[in-house]
Formats: C-alpha cells, structure tokens, sequence
C-alpha cells in the first residue's frame, strides 16, 4: 500500500471505529451459536470481596479450596465452612503501595498471578506469574520463589499458564509474548504479535526447554490423560494446537480445534475431556480486522482507549462461554450466559463433583454451575 492509500485506510477506520464503539452492542453482536445451550446465567455468583479479576482456580491435594490469583498479586483461597476469602500467597515481597484491587500499572511490582496449579504429590503451588515468571509456593503459602524466568538467554516477559506432568516431573507452560506485558495484551492480539512460545520445565534438571515459538497469544495449557500430547491455546488465531509428546507424531503440531471466540484456558475432567473458556465470541468486525494485521496494527496508532479497542474485539455485549471438548478435539458442548447476566469474559472452568467452577480475569468474582 502506498502511504496515501494507508492514510486514508487509517481514517476510514477511525470512522468506523467510533461508530461501531457507540452502536455495536445493537447491530453487531457476538454471533449466535445455534448448538450452544444458554444456562450459565443461572450460575451461583460467588463475590472476591476486595479483589479483582480471579483468573484460575485450583483445588488442593486434600480438596480444598479452590484457590485464586487476582490482579493485585495475591493468591487466595476460599474456606467453604465459613465461605470467606483468606489470604493464601503472593508472588511479591514490595507490597506497600499493593492495597488497590486493580491497579495495571503497578502490576509490575505487585505480580500478577495467572495460571495455577498444585503438585498433587508435594502439595506444592506452581504459579504463572505475568511478570515474575515461574513460581513455587509450599503447601502452607506465603511468599512463592523462583522457579524459572528465562528460556534460550530470552526472559519471560508474560507468563501465562501452565500443567503438570507428575510422572515425568516436568511442567508444560506459555509465555503469551515477549513484546508485549499482560497489561498490553489487547495490543498484542491487535497486531498479530507472534512471538508467544510453549516450554517445557524439568523439575530434576531445572532446565527450560522451548518446543513451540511464533504462537499468537500462547495461552491455556493442559495435558490430555494419557500424557501423549499437550494443547495450547492460541488466542488471536481462536484455536488450540495439539503438541505431541509420545508416539509416532512426537514433535509434531497440529490444529486439534478451531473455536468460535478467543480460547483462555484449558482445563481436562476427570473422563479426559476438556473445558475451554472463551474470553468472549469473536465477531464479524473483529474477524476482518484480525484477518488483515495491517488493519489492526493502524487501529494501534489511533487515539483509542482500552474500552473502545475491547469492545471492537468482543462485540460489544459481554456474555460468557464454555466450550467442551472431546479428547480428540470435537466439540462436546456450548454453555453460554448469552446476554451476561451473570457470568462474562470467562477466563477458566474447573469441573468438580459435577459442579463447574468459573473463573473471569476481567470481573471480581466467580461463579459456579450445577452440571446435574
């Protein structure tokens, strides 16, 4: 494109742009699922009073919890008999100026906890840190250390999410990118950023291994149940790409679904099926602009904040949706709360005792759903 053709292309947008922000909720909702069933609204609501954005949840060894990381760099733990939060861990010892639930810009200081997950035989707390890295907590809490912050002499710059392989003592986890922090994570999906990457940890060896790189938005991670291959979430491109671990296709990737929204994390059941949360359903505008980065990458320059920018990539109306997957990657089910009554930006779901337990990295509380 030439520079005049580019120029206008930038003020084109930025008409649209305005329109879409003040009228998309009424003419351009997120897409209807024909499949998907709309039950989640009736989700119980759980409040993270005095926190921000609950973005996994994990229950421990014993069955407690579950546990939580949230925006300001703690990890709580909720205490069913008394159903409170309390303190459990924190990913930062500099938390005098942590007392604001959400507060982007000190994220660097304060941690930010994303994906969690316990070592079911130590009782051990692994932690995806968004600035910090890969941490560790024991089974008593407090001050989580240091695990791993670098692979092949390049920093984690936006630690994500993680799974363990008990068996083998290793830990599959994302780095979403090394452009871009979390708290520029709208950026990043905005101009295609393609420097995320999929890593191996060895407990034993404590050596960091990279087996994917120049994944758009590397996110959620699980093990399927045999321990033969590993997915990860690729947000921007809304699919989950199968790592082969075992078998003829060792080192191998393939697509294993394409999803209707932007896949977060990814959670196995306890039959080998898995549970993925989509941040939102993708529409129609926020297809076109991702499938020319150009476009994406002109909307950057523009003066428009986070809200307008969010709004074009979720459509306008906040819902919710789960997605459930076989273990060959066909779709199972669609959960929604279509209209957001309850539940919105979804970013985990951790099914128990035929119970869903919802976590959203955008709201500040949970919610949990009754399967049967």
């Amino acid at each position: 494109m030439s520079s005049k053709q580019l120029e206008l292309a930038a003020a084109t947008i930025a008409v649209l742009v305005i329109v879409f922000t003040l009228y998309l909720p009424t003419f351009l909702p997120p897409p209807t699922l024909p499949a998907a069933r709309d039950l989640l609204h009736a989700a119980e609501i759980i409040q993270v009073n005095g926190a921000f954005g609950p973005e996994s949840l994990v229950f421990d060894p014993t069955g407690e919890g579950p546990y939580t990381g949230v925006a300001d760099g703690r990890i709580l733990k909720w205490q069913q008999g008394s159903r409170t939060w309390v303190d459990f861990a924190f990913t930062s010892s500099q938390r005098k100026e942590c007392v604001r639930p959400f507060a982007p810009e000190l994220e660097h200081i304060c941690g930010r906890p994303l994906g969690l997950r316990f070592d079911q035989k130590t009782g051990d707390l692994y932690i995806a840190d968004a600035y910090f890295g890969l941490l560790v907590v024991g089974p008593e809490g407090g001050l989580a250390t240091s695990v791993a912050t670098e692979a092949e002499s390049q920093p984690f710059y936006f630690t994500n999410d993680m799974d363990i392989d008990e068996e083998e003592d290793v830990i599959y986890f994302t780095d979403t990118s090394t452009s871009f922090r979390r708290r520029e994570f709208i950026q990043s999906i905005f101009s295609w950023d393609k420097t995320g990457r999929l890593m191996k940890y060895d407990k034993s060896s404590k050596e960091v291994t990279v087996l994917l790189q120049g994944l758009a938005f590397a996110n959620g991670v699980a093990l399927c149940k045999d321990r033969s291959f590993v997915l990860v979430a690729e947000t921007t491109s809304s699919r989950i790409l199968r790592y082969w671990l075992k078998g003829p296709n060792a080192g191998n990737v393939d697509t294993f679904v394409d999803l209707p929204g932007y896949p977060d994390n990814i959670r196995r059941n306890s039959k080998g099926e898995f549970w993925v949360a989509l941040h939102a359903k993708q529409p129609s505008v926020a297809n076109w602009i991702l499938s020319n980065p150009w476009a994406g990458k002109a909307l950057l320059k523009l003066p428009i904040n986070f809200k307008q920018l969010h709004v074009l990539l979720v459509g306008g109306k906040p819902h919710a949706t789960a997605v459930k997957l076989s273990g060959d990657g066909q779709i199972l089910d669609i959960l929604e709360d279509s209209e957001g009554k309850s539940l919105k930006f979804i970013s985990e779901i951790e099914e128990r005792n035929g119970k869903l337990w919802i976590a959203s990295v955008m709201m500040p509380f949970i919610g949990t759903y009754d399967l049967y």
